[in-house]
């Protein structure tokens, strides 16, 4: 049996932490599948976050320090390792961001915004200043640039395959003047086309369909599980659990049934960015 490889923990911050909350597993004679019970959080996260390839959220960090008795260590140290992290992203995203680009593919619902892999720069500093009215300009560019630089993935060789299906009312609403939000389409139809991506558009005299409760974004990995994250208004959830995975599943294949096929979504998209190009955008 070949030796295990162990975590070089004075890689990074997750490293150690990663490397320490194995020691301690395997001291309190635990295994990952043990450790992992009552958390809500699967084996396979488990281990990357003793890899040091995953940062460890709060709540797990609370669900090891009672299980290992650890006295509060972990949770002390959530910061720690969220410093080590990249910067420009709310907490509660930095996993998304970070796991993007080894994702193989990438399908996203949009009830209310833009996915961030496809905003404009103006669009992405309209609905950051637009929640955060308060914050310094800097602040504010940070965000942007961070977001911007998401998008670079599409630049790879081989990115990832990437299926949108947003909703009639993201293209509808003027989230900024009419030449910006023709800009916004355009560009969003731009990506989609050179990358061979899909988009679907879910009409507005759609009834009632599935996910209507909320944006869902479900990223598959060539050896990794599937992970779904949702988000709220300030908060945001990475899902692995391989059964709430599988209903997310389920639910995202019956909203594509709802929406329009592609080809009719992106003519729906081009003549939406024509009408605010000549000012006959719907009221």
């Amino acid at each position: 049996m070949p030796a295990r490889k162990d975590t070089d923990a004075s890689a990074n911050v997750p490293s150690f932490y990663g490397a320490e909350l194995r020691y301690k597993r395997e001291s309190a004679g635990l295994t990952l599948d043990q450790l992992a019970e009552g958390s809500f959080r699967g084996v396979p996260f488990l281990s990357q976050i003793e890899r040091g390839e995953r940062r460890m959220p709060l709540d797990l960090a609370r669900h090891v320090d009672a299980k290992l008795g650890t006295d509060g260590f972990f949770e002390r140290r959530c910061e720690d390792a969220r410093r080590a992290r990249q910067s420009g992203y709310a907490e509660y995203f930095a996993d998304v961001a970070e796991m993007e680009p080894f994702a193989e593919t990438i399908e996203e619902w949009a009830p209310m915004l833009v996915p961030g892999l496809l905003q404009t720069p103006a669009y992405a500093r309209a609905i950051s200043r637009a929640a955060m009215p308060r914050a310094a300009d800097e602040t504010i560019e940070t965000l942007v640039a961070a977001r911007m630089g998401r998008a670079k993935l599409f630049e790879r060789e081989c990115p990832p395959d990437f299926w949108v299906v947003l909703d009639e009312s993201v293209i509808r609403r003027p989230a900024l003047p009419a030449p910006q939000m023709a800009e916004l389409l355009e560009h969003i139809a731009a990506v989609v086309r050179r990358t061979r991506s899909i988009l679907q558009i879910v009409p507005e005299t759609t009834t009632a369909h599935a996910l209507m409760m909320g944006m869902a974004k479900l990223m598959t990995f060539p050896d990794a599980p599937p992970l779904v994250y949702v988000e709220s208004l300030h908060s945001g959830q990475l899902i692995d659990f391989p059964a709430l995975v599988k209903e997310y599943r389920r639910s995202y294949d019956l909203l594509r049934a709802a929406a329009l096929p592609p080809e009719a979504s992106l003519a729906l998209l081009d003549a939406a960015a024509e009408d605010y190009r000549n000012g006959k955008q719907r009221n």
